[in-house]
């Protein structure tokens, strides 16, 4: 058997099995939907099911839910309104909450790289400018 013919075949055989599947599919737009999907998803642990629902009411469809295993025996939903790291601080002196050991910024600027900052020089230009705005 030719292996280009195989990947042919099972190429046709996905795209008429995805037809197949979005035909079929119904969207689970409301909250007893949702619910019902996430609790399937559990094992049909309702009250999985139920926070999965409450999660996606919050977060809406474009949002990001993530799963955590807990230290606790109850299960908790917990809402974090823009970004948060789990690294947490290289240093402490990041923290300006000292209390809360946090960092809240107002309109800050963000460096995004997709490589390794070896040497400091490489942004030396960038820093120059956001020192010329005051902030």
């Amino acid at each position: 058997m030719n292996p280009m013919d195989l990947k042919r075949g099972i190429d046709i055989a996905v795209k008429t099995v995805v037809e197949n599947i979005r035909s079929i599919a119904k969207p689970a737009d409301d909250f007893k939907a949702i619910e019902q999907v996430g609790s399937i998803s559990a094992n049909s642990d309702t009250t999985v099911g139920k926070l999965i629902a409450q999660a996606m009411e919050k977060v809406g469809k474009e949002g990001v839910i993530t799963v955590e295993e807990g230290s606790g025996f109850e299960d908790a939903l917990d809402v974090v309104e823009g970004m948060q790291f789990d690294r947490g601080y290289i240093s402490p002196y990041f923290a300006n909450k000292q209390d809360t050991l946090t960092a809240e910024l107002e309109n800050p600027f963000i460096l995004l790289v997709d490589k390794k900052i070896s040497n400091i020089r490489e942004l030396i230009s960038v820093l120059e400018a956001v020192a010329k705005t005051g902030k």
